[in-house]
């Protein structure tokens, strides 16, 4: 039967030899492949000239890309200009907000107001086409415009929510990244560095990790190095991230450069206060799991349960009844 596989009508003997002759063949090209030697530099140098061709291609791509943004913000810096929104009761505060939602350029101020105006007529130009051009609200009158007027309040608080909400995850991560930090910070001024070389070291060793915490950080460290006081700066550090442990930090650090204590040991002393304090919050998370799982019990487990007790003498009742 195995001859019928043999391609061709071969004899076997001369399949044998074919395969004979094409493993010599592989074996004689896989020598010869490893034998082989390659120029490095000839890799190196294609290599060289494509990472050479993708850096033109972005050097002339960045000025155009530039040329379109500096265009779009002076529009919207006109706009803002001719309306006096930079004149508003609320400009510190809301200048404030971006610097803790990370957003420190210098027109965030200018973007943030521009969409503050123009998201409100956007939104509800969209949701009055859609709702009385389109007719996807029926005929009642007063539901379209509820929903008319709900997507312009939508339009002017979308800004606002979007900058606490990038406030709010940017203080989680910089809170997650706060034991390692606090670690490498021990470890530093253990190994005797100052307090600029402390945060600039650190910064550096998060930047992939946790780069939130890093940016902080290494703002912290660049006005350290220029402003007169370096209070300010570590005040500055507390102001944009605005959480108990950077408080704590900066307070132990504003304590040791007024007093001289040991930093390292101000240091250990906090990490080991945030541990507890962790701890503690977890135990506290732990104590109210009761609470909490109790409405998931009543609601899914019970009926269940009551199901499986009750069922098979609710079943008799009602056999015996439908006897009688």
């Amino acid at each position: 039967m195995w001859l019928d596989l043999i391609p061709f009508g071969l004899a076997p003997e001369d399949f044998v030899a074919m395969l004979a002759a094409a493993a010599a063949l592989a074996s004689v090209l896989a020598v010869w492949a490893g034998l082989l030697a390659r120029d490095p530099m000839a890799v190196r140098a294609r290599n060289l000239l494509a990472r050479r061709g993708e850096l033109r291609t972005g050097l002339l791509a960045a000025p155009r890309r530039h040329e379109r943004r500096e265009f779009s913000i002076g529009i919207m810096r006109r706009v803002v200009a001719r309306l006096n929104l930079m004149r508003s009761a609320k400009v510190d505060e809301i200048t404030q907000q971006l610097s803790q939602a990370g957003w420190r350029r210098r027109d965030a101020l200018v973007v943030f107001l521009f969409m503050k105006a123009a998201l409100p007529l956007v939104f509800g130009a969209v949701a009055a086409l859609l709702i009385y051009g389109g007719g996807i609200l029926g005929e009642a009158p007063m539901v379209k415009l509820f929903f008319a007027l709900g997507a312009v309040l939508a339009g002017a608080y979308a800004p606002e929510i979007a900058v606490k909400n990038k406030m709010r995850r940017r203080r989680f991560q910089i809170r997650l990244a706060m034991p390692d930090g606090l670690d490498l910070m021990v470890i530093c001024a253990e190994a005797g560095l100052s307090l600029d070389a402390m945060l600039e070291r650190v910064s550096r060793e998060l930047a992939i990790s946790w780069p939130e915490f890093a940016d902080e950080l290494g703002l912290a460290t660049v006005e350290l190095g220029f402003l007169p006081e370096r209070k300010q700066a570590l005040d500055h550090l507390a102001a944009r991230v605005d959480i108990p442990e950077i408080r704590a930090i900066t307070n132990t650090l504003s304590q040791t450069e007024k007093y001289g204590t040991p930093l390292a040991h101000s240091l250990r002393i906090l990490a080991k206060e945030f541990r507890n304090e962790r701890l503690t919050r977890a135990e506290e998370k732990a104590a109210r799991l009761p609470a909490i799982l109790t409405v998931p019990m009543v609601v899914f487990i019970l009926p269940a349960l009551f199901i499986v007790l009750i069922g098979p003498a609710a079943l008799k009742v009602v056999d015996g009844l439908g006897g009688l």
